[in-house]
């Protein structure tokens, strides 16, 4: 036994100098740290998504002298080509759901330096790959107001809006003047809402291929619910005696408290159904966001039986898809309420909104997997989590670290996070703007969306979750497989096709393991860099590359490799808050 632990110390240190005399290599195609610049210029895309055979017109801040385009998928060139104009058009492979990463890139000194990346998205329905932003101000908004605010969220290809509380009345969410739509109404906080701004917003998404859905509940009605021909045999009681109307209370100053129907009332099914249809004859959503209030205690309908409200869930959505088959449903899940029962039913993406106890890092990732297995893994998920929420209860800016650390692990996980619309969100009261961006956060955010969609066939696209074996050669870092823990940089791995995937995610220097950040204090971590890697691996390897949102713009860059034994050898360079591994075996 001796001998043989003798024998795989030998052959890493091997292994370990091969890697550190290859540095000097010029074919050793990792890019040394002093050659590793920002990116340098701003690519934007056209649309936030395209379908297959589109082609795709890019513009750029400014040229470069003797640079190159490339369009690559999954470290695959495609093709290049000199960069000589400020806009272009590309026309990417027909294959449909594929992500691909788009690189300006110049030589000097004989290195190749990244000057600016972008992603693309081909997929002829958002829902496969969900980036789901929202919509909260509905006053009278300038058509160049509404412009700049889908313009600015394009360049994180967000391809679907949630419109929080566009609406009048829970019960009936379109006001009507007759036969026509009301010129404006006010919402249940009392907030001014303009029809022409609804309608403006989901014609100018539509124009980038960016999907827009009508928020509301599904069991909801205001006070003067008898006024609409709403009956109160409809609603959920908390008494058998069908007294006292199970009610979420709100404001005093607001229009109403919401008061809570009966789901699985096909009477209140139909009406409320109807309504819907009322908005979709008069706007142009693509589906129905419907939300509901979390578990309701012990309930009864009006003649007394008790109710599980999370079982009237499949029923009610199963006959909304029958009603309207030609629009997207989604259902969010409190804290998970209900899931079993959403998922199972004729809905289109898994969306939770995160709450306590589910406060860790690793509890985003459960609830991920959770929603995969629910689902047969057939949808992707959405996490309504929101940031530092306590510290926007003041004004101030959101705390970086925090975010993107978030981020990171909702998208190694496969999921994307609902943050961004008009302001980024901090509280689940949607118009709540305390809280802005910083300029840091502005420049590094987007670079996480281009990574989320240019990777997407890795990232979200099917695979198993594994644990491989990855062991650090230099003692740079402590490396950990997940969940995370502190002071290191945890390893999740996933198995796609002939590839392994491994993810970084670096906990060095967290002061906490709750991804909330709920009064902004996450830390910042410290760069490492040229990282030696030992990964325990019996099969043959054709290729190992690597790329991370932090570096060069998510730009995959080719590693040399030696393998040695059953492990493979290899040097990162560098990583900050999330680096992607990708083995690719013959």
């Amino acid at each position: 036994m001796k001998q043989k632990n003798a024998s795989i110390v030998k052959s890493l240190l091997l292994a370990l100098l091969f890697v550190n005399c290859d540095n000097k290599d010029k074919d050793f195609n990792y890019t040394p740290e002093e050659t590793s610049v920002e990116t340098q210029a701003v690519i934007k895309t056209d649309k936030a998504k395209y379908a297959p055979g589109d082609a795709v017109a890019f513009s750029i801040d400014k040229l470069s002298e003797n640079s190159t385009i490339r369009y690559k998928y999954l470290n695959k060139i495609l093709s290049e080509q000199p960069l000589t104009t400020k806009t272009w058009t590309w026309t990417p492979p027909a294959d449909d759901y594929r992500g691909y990463l788009v690189e300006l890139y110049k030589t000097v000194d004989g290195a190749e330096v990244i000057i600016g990346t972008v992603a693309v998205d081909v997929s002829s329905d958002w829902t496969k790959f969900p980036r789901y932003g929202f919509l909260s101000e509905f006053g009278t908004i300038s058509d160049s107001q509404i412009a700049s605010t889908i313009d600015n969220l394009k360049k994180y290809h967000i391809n679907a809006l949630q419109y929080y509380d566009w609406g009048h009345k829970h019960h009936s969410p379109l006001k009507m003047n007759g036969s026509s739509p009301a010129l404006n109404w006010l919402d249940i906080a009392g907030r001014q809402i303009t029809f022409g701004t609804v309608k403006n917003y989901i014609d100018k998404a539509h124009t980038i291929n960016m999907a827009s859905m009508s928020y509301n509940l599904l069991y909801g009605a205001w006070d003067d619910y008898n006024t609409d021909g709403v009956s109160s045999q409809w609603f959920l009681f908390n008494d058998k005696n069908h007294v006292n109307i199970n009610k979420h209370d709100l404001p005093d100053s607001w229009q109403s408290d919401i008061l809570v129907t009966n789901p699985g009332n096909t009477d209140w099914q139909n009406y409320i159904f109807e309504k819907t249809n009322v908005i979709y004859q008069h706007l142009n959503f693509d589906g129905w966001h419907l939300d509901q209030l979390g578990d309701r205690g012990t309930v009864y309908d009006y003649s007394g039986n008790p109710v599980s409200v999370n079982e009237t869930f499949t029923p009610f959505l199963k006959n909304l898809k029958a009603k309207f088959p030609n629009k997207k449903n989604m259902l969010n899940a409190v804290a998970q309420y209900g899931q079993s029962n959403i998922l199972s039913a004729s809905v289109d993406v898994a969306y939770t909104e995160v709450w306590g106890p589910r406060d860790g890092f690793k509890d985003l990732a459960e609830i991920i997997q959770e929603n995969n297995t629910l689902s047969d893994n057939k949808l992707n998920t959405v996490l309504a989590a929101y940031m530092d929420y306590d510290k926007a209860n003041g004004t101030g800016f959101f705390n970086t670290p925090g975010v993107l650390l978030t981020d990171a692990v909702i998208f190694a996980f496969g999921g994307s996070h609902l943050e961004l619309g008009e302001h980024m969100l901090a509280k689940e009261y949607f118009p709540n703007n305390n809280l802005q961006m910083d300029g840091e956060l502005n420049k590094k955010l987007p670079k996480y969306y281009d990574f989320l969609v240019g990777y997407q066939n890795l990232l979200r696209d099917g695979g198993t979750f594994n644990n491989p074996v990855l062991i650090s050669g230099d003692g740079k870092v402590n490396l950990n497989s997940w969940p995370p823990v502190a002071s290191s940089v945890s390893v999740v791995g996933k198995k796609v096709g002939n590839k392994q995937i491994i993810h970084l995610v670096n906990f060095s220097n967290a002061n906490s393991l709750n991804w909330r950040d709920t009064n902004g204090e996450q830390a910042v971590p410290v760069v490492k860099k040229n990282l030696t890697m030992n990964m325990q691996n019996n099969q043959t390897v054709s290729k190992v590359w690597y790329a991370s949102p932090d570096l060069d713009g998510g730009a995959s860059k080719e590693l040399s490799f030696s393998q040695v034994g059953n492990y493979l050898v290899f040097k990162l360079p560098s990583l900050q808050y999330w680096g992607m591994i990708v083995v690719e075996y013959q």
